[in-house]
């Protein structure tokens, strides 16, 4: 195995860097942390390791100061915590004048397959001149659990699908000026990109297939993801009520969610489920990164928890894939692409109810201090249903009169909004700056 070991680190110092389309995604500036990058499966975490690594080397990090290290190989299969420490003797043997002189930077894929790797990672955050990056495909690895099991010296980094900007990019088609200086053609051309993404999503491996091979490929990722990291991982025992929970919820993007009334549902349907359960079954969806709830923007807990959540699954590319209809929702897919971007932003996200019983899909707090009210509308051409989303701004801003209301459409507005209220081209919103 010693062998085999050093034979990785030579190629892990020397291997080139990848061609790969950048993402946009901070890495915090702290020290003495390792850095777990997470996200739902096939999302891009192993490339991220790779730009990470090739900025490290533009920084002017030495090569050699960069070791790139994936645990996927049979040869390393059996491997132990203990022979982790085997990876440090090599490494130092090869580059023994680094030591505790220069800094270096462990790239670590795949680590999960060794159990018991987490001790071996403190300690040599504790007794080593190193940084540790982390990614890897387990459910272990993949979920928040290892910020946790870390014992806080480890920090998130959350890979997600593309976002607009960097589905352009991808394309060789992101705009190098800012959306007010965009050119008629140039818009019109961004915006036939922005109706495909809504569609298409930002799933990588999903860019330029057929629509066919698109849906099987996406239906594979979320097979994999309740078989290996819901069900196999949590020895879920109602597999089958599991699934019909996530068509159900996934068939509703952007729609209410009640665990009082998925509990009834699944009853009726013959499962024979705690709410317990259903609390559960929504965590370890969440915990895998398929979708994410929303709360009420409430001032107290118990107001959070007796109001229904919103849900939005991790891509729109989901939407049509589970939708009755088998086609897009622009709305809905519109709406989970405004929710993701504002996480990507850093908001904590909430919906409004106003005492008018009007909605609001969005208060956007952000830790800077700022808050927005953000609607969103597809298309604002019914004059009933633009002065309605107007209205239900109007009012929530009373309630929040702090923040600032934004509503956000695809096409252009009809009809002007009242003062104060922002009607925000879709297009420019998400190619805006952060």
């Amino acid at each position: 195995m010693r062998e085999v070991i050093r034979q990785k680190i030579v190629d892990g110092v020397r291997a080139s860097v990848p061609s790969l389309t950048p993402r946009d995604i901070r890495v915090p500036q702290v020290s003495g942390k390792a850095f777990a990058v997470v996200g739902m499966r096939r999302t891009g975490k192993t490339t991220f390791l790779w730009q990470v690594l090739g900025e490290k080397l533009r920084q002017g990090v030495p090569r050699e100061a960069l070791l790139f290290f994936s645990f996927e190989d049979e040869r390393l299969i059996g491997m132990r915590a203990n022979d982790l420490q085997l990876v440090l003797e090599e490494y130092y043997l090869l580059f023994p004048d680094r030591r505790g002189r220069e800094k270096v930077v462990f790239f670590l894929d795949e680590i999960q397959v060794v159990p018991g790797w987490e001790t071996f990672i403190r300690r040599i955050l504790d007794t080593e001149h190193v940084e540790v990056f982390l990614s890897g495909s387990s459910a272990r690895l993949l979920s928040r659990e290892v910020v946790t099991s870390m014992r806080g010296r480890a920090m998130e980094v959350r890979v997600m699908p593309f976002s607009f900007r960097e589905y352009l990019r991808h394309q060789g088609n992101e705009p190098q000026q800012p959306p007010e200086l965009l050119t008629t053609a140039d818009r019109s051309l961004l915006q036939n990109r922005l109706l495909a993404y809504l569609l298409e999503g930002g799933f990588p491996e999903a860019q330029g297939i057929s629509a066919q091979d698109r849906y099987q490929l996406l239906q594979s990722y979320v097979d994999v993801v309740l078989l290996r990291d819901v069900i196999e991982r949590y020895d879920v025992s109602h597999p089958v009520a599991l699934r019909w929970m996530v068509r159900y919820l996934l068939s509703n993007a952007a729609g209410f969610f009640s665990v009082n009334k998925m509990h009834n549902d699944l009853r009726s349907q013959g499962f024979a489920l705690g709410k317990e359960t259903v609390y559960a079954y929504l965590g370890y969806l969440e915990d895998a990164f398929l979708l994410q709830s929303v709360f009420v923007a409430a001032s107290s807990e118990r107001q959070r928890m007796v109001n229904p959540r919103k849900v939005y699954p991790v891509d729109a590319s989901l939407i049509p894939l589970f939708d009755r209809t088998g086609r897009a929702n622009l709305g809905h897919a519109l709406e989970t692409c405004v929710f993701w971007e504002l996480q990507r932003r850093g908001a904590e996200v909430h919906y409004v109810r106003t005492a008018g019983n009007y909605e609001v899909d969005f208060l956007a707090r952000y830790w800077d201090g700022r808050e927005e009210l953000v609607q969103v509308c597809a298309n604002l051409a019914d004059e009933q249903t633009a002065q309605r989303e107007f209205r239900a701004l109007m009012e929530a801003s009373r309630g929040h009169p702090s923040a600032t209301p934004v509503l956000i459409t695809l096409y252009p507005a009809l009809y002007p909004p009242p003062e104060g209220i922002t009607v925000r081209m879709a297009l420019d919103w998400f190619l805006q700056s952060r």
